[in-house]
């Protein structure tokens, strides 16, 4: 099922994204130009790919014998594109690991890997000119597949680059093996070629000498910046391509295994979209059984986006996106501040001597119980981390938890109280599990069960409806802003950004039980 998110103020609705079998027009470049000056929107399509994988990836194969498992996840690529150029499309992104897969050894994967040259320095047009370089067979077939869908199309593979024994960091059997995406211009051109840098386990790829920050420029819609799965995490080179104010769309492929209650798919992608104004359209690979699936095509305001565990098919989404993305951070300030409780949480910030945030029970404008500190601070573990935690037990209140330097408030109504724990945690440290970087959260989270041991696992239904700000002192600006309802269901917080030095959420109203509230911060110079 496929699920489209609304501004602040909307709720969700669901609807299946189907792909039909029309007559398929064809547009020149030039005619898509002139459609463009008359809209403000294009045509995305991003394609959540059920990977054929080789039966044994360590094994040694030939040439030959790659080329046949590749073409045909590269058989189902063109049926997509087809599909997606009916609907009118203008750039497709494919998944990392969807036309080779993975868990090879460097060795075992060589005869997957085609021969990349540098797009900066070589014009090339692989389906017109095939026999330019030796084995290059899938970004021709890529190359013809733009062509053929009249789009920009963007997909990863493995490719390798001689190296001599001269450079000082050629591998031992002379050549660099990297996780790659290419991009193709909708004449088959390669415009685009970036080599995965922060890599996840994979023994097979090389980390690149220098880090690319590829942005390649689209006639409807400007310019585009590219990384891959873990990157997105990293200062480099995800948050140092927004640095040109014109890259205001990411395209994203990624092999994402779900992490919750923090790092599923679509919290991360969506977030990402959020906190930094951009449009962001992400392809992952779909293997329930490895908890891979999350793809969607996210603005900062609207989303649409697909979670799938039981069915074990790929799947394509379509959506129109605005060539400008409205930003939602920061346009809280603009809001009615007479609001009740956001009047409540300003006075909070403000230390008002009528909301003393160090008594065990204060009165705000005289009208509201709030409690502060009367529940147990407790320690458990999320996503590895030793998180500190205070039950969430009244139907309202206000809550604060600190640790290290982030103290984390929650300010919340709820209507009923549900039969379910719930906990306000921080963290502020380094994370060393599955990956090395610092990080600052505030989160309020649904327990597992009743016991504060269970609050950090991994949960996607939920029951309780929550109104509540959340906000922390943070120390940083990069912060992803987590919203998941049950059922992996999204929603756009009603309001978010800084006030008094604090970086808040605020959400008035949910369409479905909470799963997870988060403020996720990075903070990459302590990595």
């Amino acid at each position: 099922m496929v699920c489209i998110m609304s501004g602040a103020s909307s709720r969700l609705a669901f609807f299946l994204c189907g792909c039909y079998m029309l007559a398929l027009g064809v547009h020149t470049t030039e005619d898509r130009v002139a459609e463009d000056h008359e809209t403000d929107y294009y045509m995305a399509a991003v394609y959540e790919h059920q990977s054929i994988l080789s039966p044994n990836p360590l094994a040694l194969t030939s040439r030959k014998q790659a080329l046949e498992l590749m073409n045909q996840n590269l058989g189902i690529y063109e049926q997509q594109v087809m599909a997606a150029a009916q609907k009118g499309v203008q750039i497709i992104v494919f998944p990392e690991d969807g036309i080779h897969g993975f868990n090879f050894t460097r060795t075992s994967i060589y005869p997957f890997l085609d021969f990349m040259p540098s797009p900066q320095l070589v014009r090339w047009n692989p389906c017109l000119e095939p026999r330019r370089f030796n084995d290059t067979e899938v970004l021709q077939r890529l190359s013809c597949m733009a062509i053929k869908g009249d789009m920009f199309l963007v997909a990863n593979l493995g490719t390798k680059q001689p190296c001599h024994s001269s450079d000082l960091r050629c591998p031992s059997d002379g050549r660099y093996q990297f996780n790659t995406n290419v991009v193709f211009s909708n004449n088959g051109t390669l415009v685009g070629c970036y080599r995965k840098h922060n890599l996840y386990f994979e023994a097979a790829f090389d980390t690149p000498l220098q880090v690319d920050h590829t942005v390649f420029e689209t006639p409807f819609a400007g310019k585009f910046g590219v990384f891959t799965c873990f990157d997105i995490l990293f200062f480099d080179p995800a948050i140092r391509l927004l640095s040109d104010s014109e890259v205001k769309h990411i395209v994203f492929p990624a092999a994402w295994m779900n992490q919750l209650p923090l790092l599923a798919a679509i919290q991360i992608q969506s977030a990402f979209a959020i906190a930094f104004g951009v449009n962001f359209l992400a392809a992952n690979i779909h293997h329930p059984s490895l908890g891979m699936t999350g793809s969607g095509i996210y603005t900062p305001l609207r989303s649409v986006w697909h979670h799938d565990m039981e069915n074990f098919t790929g799947h394509l989404i379509i959506a129109q996106v605005a060539k400008n993305p409205p930003s939602l951070v920061g346009t809280g300030n603009s809001t009615d501040k007479m609001d009740p409780s956001h009047s409540k949480f300003l006075k909070i910030l403000a230390g008002d001597p009528y909301c003393e945030k160090d008594s065990q029970e204060v009165h705000c404008d005289g009208a509201t119980k709030w409690n502060l500190h009367a529940a147990p601070t407790f320690s458990s573990e999320m996503m590895y981390d030793n998180f500190t935690l205070v039950p969430v037990w009244e139907k309202e209140g206000s809550l604060r938890v600190c640790a290290n330097g982030l103290c984390c408030h929650l300010l919340y109504q709820r209507p009923t109280l549900s039969n379910e724990l719930y906990a306000l945690g921080v963290f502020d440290g380094l994370h060393t599990v599955h990956g090395t970087y610092y990080v600052q959260v505030c989160a309020l989270v649904k327990c597992g069960g009743l016991g504060f041991d269970t609050c950090g696992q991994e949960i996607t239904e939920a029951t309780g409806i929550f109104e509540f700000h959340l906000w922390g002192n943070f120390s940083t600006s990069y912060i992803f802003p987590l919203l998941l309802t049950s059922g992996m269901t999204l929603e756009t917080p009603d309001q978010l950004g800084w006030e008094n030095d604090h970086y808040f959420l605020r959400e008035n109203g949910l369409s479905s039980g909470l799963v997870t509230a988060a403020l996720y911060g990075r903070l990459y110079e302590r990595d």
